[in-house]
């Protein structure tokens, strides 16, 4: 019986949430499964992974084949980095203490990446509006610049014919006094 690792899926239309199944490889895939070791949420806003280790490592240790989506999710978790590691101490190259200090030194490491990451795209994402906060004051004050000019102009236009309106009534004032 060819068992394998595979994903199983759940979810609405559109909202594809999956459950990481051992089935035998012959069963249908929302059919009939030997055990459940996790889930995955692929949607962007809630993007998870919960991952049973102990279990998938069981189970990669005794010859389950993960489908190609289900060993890039293992290989992200570690499972597929430890396995490697644990054959690498049954043949002798390595001492389960070793093997143990090389994944604690990349669980260390890919933990401190995506901290990184994470304040790198905060930082970011602050950058980018004090950007296009600066960007529009600075179109802002363009815009009361030519507003300004343009009352001034029509000010500076309204201004003579106002003098010229004042000079007209003051002539036709002053012969209706005589």
């Amino acid at each position: 019986m060819a068992v394998k690792i595979r994903l199983q899926r759940f979810g609405k239309k559109g909202q594809p949430v999956y459950h990481i199944i051992v089935a035998d490889g012959r069963a249908p895939r929302d059919g009939r499964f030997i055990e459940k070791i996790g889930t995955y949420n692929p949607m962007p806003a809630q993007q998870a992974i919960i991952l049973d280790m102990d279990r998938a490592l069981y189970w990669v240790q005794v010859g389950a084949v993960p489908t190609d989506t289900v060993k890039a999710i293992l290989s992200n978790k570690g499972v597929m980095l430890r396995n490697h590691l644990l054959k690498g101490v049954q043949k002798g190259a390595l001492t389960l203490d070793q093997a143990e200090a090389k994944f604690d030194a990349w669980v260390l490491a890919k933990e401190s990446k995506q901290k990184n990451e994470v304040t790198e795209k905060i930082v970011a994402d602050r950058n980018k509006s004090k950007a296009q906060l600066e960007q529009e004051v600075k179109i802002k004050e363009e815009r009361l610049q030519a507003l300004a000019k343009k009352k001034a102009a029509e000010s500076a236009v309204d201004a003579p014919q106002e003098e010229v309106a004042s000079e007209e009534s003051n002539t036709e004032e002053t012969p209706a006094a005589e």
